[in-house]
């Protein structure tokens, strides 16, 4: 049952990138010379995300919180990552933000062409000019008053749990003293996990935006020591998350 699923999906999925992304390009290239910020092209990819997420009938799908978010207010946002089906849903808060990227998914045919499209940031985790080069670009964004969106772990997890946050998000923060917003999600891990193509018997997703945190609550502007304290928060969180779901 679960590879017929997954055949139907991904069937559906593909339908949609042939019929979207033509006219996405064709928006994109008409208003680059007037949206120079590319605000246009991420409202484009985040309404998409919506209509994928409910064209898709593969899940039921719980939002918690998402008015912690004050309009106009800059945020560094962050989220733990489970799957790659996490940018989709996580689009689905549709808040005004730049994602930042690894430079390996430019090279994935039409997320690459989005990422380039939509003027999101990308980096070399390998590569240290690289980082400094995301955190400047990153930090311009802030200053702009563009919220930031990264994964923190900086890849997806294996097993659905969160693992060790890179200091990168916290660094930023602290520099543009902008409060961080925390986003958790649950359940992509159990749809489609890390490495895999076949969807998994999970279909129920929570995401629950945590009230936002400024660095100097933790009393320090350490973002490595800001990075622990958001692990520690972020893992607590998800824990009372799951056991809520438990007693239902």
């Amino acid at each position: 049952m679960d590879i017929f699923k997954s055949i139907i999906v991904w069937i559906t999925g593909l339908c949609l990138i042939v019929i979207l992304f033509p006219l996405t390009f064709l928006i994109w290239l008409i208003l680059l010379p007037f949206d120079r910020q590319r605000f246009v092209t991420h409202w484009l990819l985040v309404w998409q995300s919506v209509l994928i997420s409910i064209l898709i009938p593969i899940w039921k799908i719980e939002i918690e919180g998402r008015g912690k978010a004050v309009k106009g207010t800059t945020y560094v946002v962050i989220a733990n990552h489970q799957s790659m089906l996490d940018i989709i849903l996580i689009n689905r808060l549709r808040y005004r933000f730049r994602w930042i990227s690894k430079i390996e998914n430019t090279g994935v045919p039409v997320l690459g062409w989005y990422l380039r499209m939509a003027g999101y940031i990308t980096v070399n985790r390998g590569n240290d000019e690289s980082k400094s080069e995301m955190l400047e670009k990153s930090y311009q964004c802030l200053k702009q008053g563009i919220s930031i969106m990264i994964f923190p772990e900086g890849t997806r997890s294996p097993d659905g749990e969160i693992g060790f946050y890179k200091r990168g998000a916290f660094q930023l923060a602290a520099r543009a003293d902008v409060p961080i917003l925390p986003v958790l999600i649950d359940g992509t891990a159990d749809i489609l996990p890390k490495h895999g193509l076949k969807l998994g018997s999970g279909y129920h997703v929570r995401i629950k935006v945590l009230d936002p945190v400024l660095p100097s609550a933790f009393g320090t502007d350490n973002p490595d020591t800001l990075a622990c304290e958001m692990n520690k928060l972020m893992k607590a969180e998800l824990v009372a998350l799951r056991s809520a779901r438990d007693t239902r």
